[in-house]
């Protein structure tokens, strides 16, 4: 491609700093007549209003510039400590002070909530959170095992699991039977979950 080609025309080439702007307004200091090409903030209280100014007067504004002048001490550590989170509010976590209590209640299970359809009320949220569900025991594999072998769950206790210990022996026996050993697999294990439950202090 030549140099001569038409594409060449319609290339453009940004102008230098230095070159003044055709519409650039001229510099607001007082007495200067150079372009204003460099934008200043105005200051607090005036976000998003510049001043335009040329190279040396940017400059030197910038030098001279204190966003929090006129501020007090606890003014300027306020401001830093709201910068943390973008000068958005905030709630604690622990506590979730957008639900609280307008009263101000301490207990965390009373939360007022703005639910004017009644849905978390049909929805049993209320009953839920006033008679929360007690914790329940954790119990190793083989202990879990074994309360399985007895058809009992997790929540059962001592009476409950020589109780069911007992009924299972006399069903499973030979001699409830007329002596068929058919049986005998199904009463070792109901007596190996016994003895696990036992080494275990739960019967």
């Amino acid at each position: 491609m030549g140099l001569n080609s038409p594409l060449f025309d319609k290339v453009r080439i940004k102008p230098r700093c230095e070159e003044p702007r055709r519409d650039a307004p001229t510099c607001e200091r007082a007495g200067c007549t150079q372009a204003g090409l460099h934008r200043a903030p105005k200051g607090r209280g005036r976000e998003g209003q510049y001043w335009n100014f040329c190279l040396s007067h940017v400059r030197e504004y910038n030098a001279a510039y204190n966003y929090f002048a006129g501020m007090s001490d606890e003014d300027v550590q306020a401001y830093q400590k709201e910068a943390v989170v973008g000068h958005r509010p905030t709630w604690n976590m622990s506590v979730n002070g957008g639900h609280r209590r307008r009263d101000g209640a301490a207990n965390p299970d009373e939360f007022d909530y703005l639910d004017p359809l009644g849905i978390m009320r049909s929805a049993g949220f209320e009953r839920a959170r006033a008679t929360p569900e007690p914790a329940r025991p954790r119990r190793p594999g083989p202990v879990m095992q074994a309360l399985e072998t007895l058809g009992l769950d997790e929540s059962a206790g001592a009476v409950e699991i020589k109780a069911q210990y007992k009924t299972l022996v006399k069903r499973f026996h030979p001699d409830a039977h007329g002596g068929d050993r058919s049986y005998e697999p199904r009463l070792r294990d109901i007596i190996r979950a016994h003895d696990t439950l036992k080494a275990a202090g739960l019967c």
